[in-house]
């Protein structure tokens, strides 16, 4: 890809993430407006019915207050009514026995004025038992009827005249008692003696008249009349209170003009009423409220944490408790809520969420395309380089063997034996180090197709170092390599393929020589831990940047080193030796410093 492409591509994405950012702040910030006034909405709502449910409360309580007065009134009303009855009944009583005592008196001086009548009309009267009336009456068959006519003045007893038919012995007078009035029967009967011819008779008398006892009975009517009357007049004090009454009387109460409003209000149940009325709003936040007076600035009933920065205009919200009331003041419900705005940014959550989760996709997806174009184009780089550096390696074997071959043609070359062995043993070496470049390269590829079988057998990595650097003898006195070997690691067998892991080491001791400018110094060590064998490969050589060293085992990677091209490679052999130790189970790590010498640390268990 062209530098120009990549950039116009790196820029109209950068574009579009741009507007899709912006968008998704535009989208927010309505979403958060919305929301603000949903949330206004639904406190300016939840007021309202708070002030409807105050004044429903009001009148209620009024109406109770009322009715439970009314009550107690009528309770109290009924007392005195069956007091007023008792003593309207008890005064009736007492009449009753003022009126028994003189009906008795009357009774008295009428029995006594019939009595004084019979003694002078007859001989030797006595008074008879009804029992002995009977009896005589059944011995000789005789009876007096008897039919007196007198009139008696009541007051005076004076008897003004009587009449009878016969003309009786009047024996001495018995006078009635008052006190034994009450035991006498209804009619007196008398036993007496004829004046005449003494032959004796009965006379009845009846313990009372007929005109008494008519008197008696009216004057008991007129009593009991009275006795109603008086007590139907106390009813008539008193009204009965009716459902319409009683709403009368509340709503001359409630337009009292010098009712203060803190005794209109119950502020712990206002409390928990706006609590009640927020929470069915879906209002789950903190909130603060006062109860003021509309018509001053007074305070009535504060309910805050900090009263001084608690009643902000942005986040506080009004309603007048009695709005309808036009005699009195109505009365201010402030609410605050003071995480306002935590609240509406929570209640966006999901909107939030879903966005910032869109902008990440969108940034990772726009980073990512980057990073991958860039390691695209790194890649493409190395391979470049990589067919460079091969078609390099191959060309110069591949044109040593050709130059032998021509010089074999030559009839002077091929009688000189010497010569002939020497150009047949150049042949041989060219042709082992193109197979060695392509064993590599195909080696690589299997890698990759994890295609590559390992014949895992018991190695002694102790012996394979000794083997591996005896084979590398000769590179290693070309350049004058100080070798050395502390093979300290008492238990040094592992399992895996000792041809790959010879090339392991083969590969990192080249490398130790080939990048060392002066004469290369080489350690090579090995040491136990509780279940691992590492190896340390060290050198002294020219070193790389951390940032280099981050990078040297990927495929085709390698150390840039200017315009010098003095040190040929195909940047595959670090990234083989991390495949071949990660499939043997192990890790190898590297540390460099600039021009002091790098060091390759194996990890192979045991």
């Amino acid at each position: 890809m062209k530098k120009k492409s990549f950039w116009l591509i790196t820029v109209l994405m950068t574009v579009a993430l741009l507007g899709v950012f912006v968008m998704q702040l535009y989208y927010i910030r309505e979403a958060y407006k919305l929301k603000s006034q949903l949330f206004d909405e639904q406190v300016n709502q939840t007021l309202s019915d708070v002030a409807n449910k105050v004044q429903r409360l009001n009148a209620r309580d009024h109406i109770y207050r009322r009715g439970e007065q009314l009550k107690l009134k009528q309770i109290q009303d009924a007392r005195q009514r069956a007091l007023d009855i008792k003593d309207i009944n008890q005064q009736y009583e007492q009449e009753s026995e003022i009126r028994q005592v003189e009906r008795e008196n009357q009774i008295e001086n009428y029995l006594n004025q019939q009595d004084s009548i019979i003694r002078v009309s007859y001989r030797a009267p006595n008074v008879i038992t009804e029992k002995e009336f009977i009896s005589l009456s059944t011995l000789n068959g005789d009876k007096i009827d008897m039919q007196m006519n007198a009139f008696v003045d009541m007051q005076s007893l004076v008897l003004k005249g009587f009449n009878m038919r016969t003309k009786p012995f009047s024996p001495p007078p018995k006078t009635f008692e008052f006190r034994g009035l009450r035991s006498l029967p209804d009619t007196l009967r008398y036993l007496v003696y004829d004046p005449q011819n003494a032959k004796p008779l009965t006379v009845s008398v009846p313990k009372i008249s007929d005109d008494l006892e008519k008197k008696f009975k009216r004057e008991d009517d007129i009593a009991k009349k009275k006795l109603a009357l008086k007590i139907a007049s106390l009813g008539k004090n008193t009204s009965p209170y009716t459902s319409l009454s009683i709403i009368e009387d509340v709503s001359k109460e409630m337009q009292e003009v010098n009712v203060p409003i803190y005794k209109r209000i119950n502020f712990n149940t206002l409390n928990h009423l706006i609590k009640t009325e927020l929470f069915n709003h879906n209002i789950n936040q903190k909130f603060e409220f006062q109860v003021k007076l509309a018509q001053k600035d007074s305070v009535l009933y504060l309910q805050a944490s900090n009263p001084s920065i608690a009643f902000l205009s942005k986040n506080t919200y009004q309603t007048p408790l009695f709005g309808n009331d036009l005699f009195r003041d109505p009365g201010l419900l402030q609410i605050s809520f003071p995480n306002r705005s935590s609240a509406i940014v929570t209640n966006l959550s999901a909107t939030l969420a879903s966005s910032v989760g869109l902008l990440m996709v969108l940034v990772f997806i726009f980073s990512y395309t980057l990073y991958t174009i860039i390691k695209q184009k790194k890649i493409s780089e190395m391979k470049t380089d990589f067919i460079n550096n091969m078609t390099h390696e191959f060309k110069t074997p591949v044109a040593t063997i050709m130059i032998a071959s021509e010089a074999l043609k030559d009839p002077e070359v091929s009688e000189d034996k010497v010569r002939l062995k020497r150009l047949a043993g150049i042949i041989y070496d060219e042709n082992v180090r193109l197979g060695n470049h392509i064993e590599r390269v195909l080696s690589i590829a299997r890698l990759e197709k994890k295609e590559l079988k390992m014949e895992k057998t018991e190695v002694d990595m102790n012996d394979l170092i000794l083997i591996v650097l005896d084979s590398m003898d000769l590179q290693l006195q070309k350049k004058g390599a100080i070798i050395t070997v502390n093979t300290d690691a008492e238990n040094a067998v592992v399992y895996g393929d000792e041809l790959h892991l010879s090339n392991v080491l083969f590969n990192l001791i080249d490398n130790a020589n080939k990048y060392s400018v002066d004469t290369p110094e080489i350690t090579i060590s090995t040491r136990n831990t509780s279940k691992q064998l590492i190896i340390e490969i060290a050198d002294k050589g020219i070193g790389m940047t951390k940032e280099h060293a981050k990078r040297i085992f990927d495929q085709f990677y390698r150390v840039p080193t200017g315009n010098l091209h003095d040190v040929k490679g195909f940047g595959l052999g670090l990234n083989y030796v991390q495949d071949i130790i990660k499939q043997l189970n192990g890790s190898i790590k590297v540390s460099s410093e600039k021009d002091k010498g790098t060091r390759f640390e194996i990890h192979l268990p045991l």
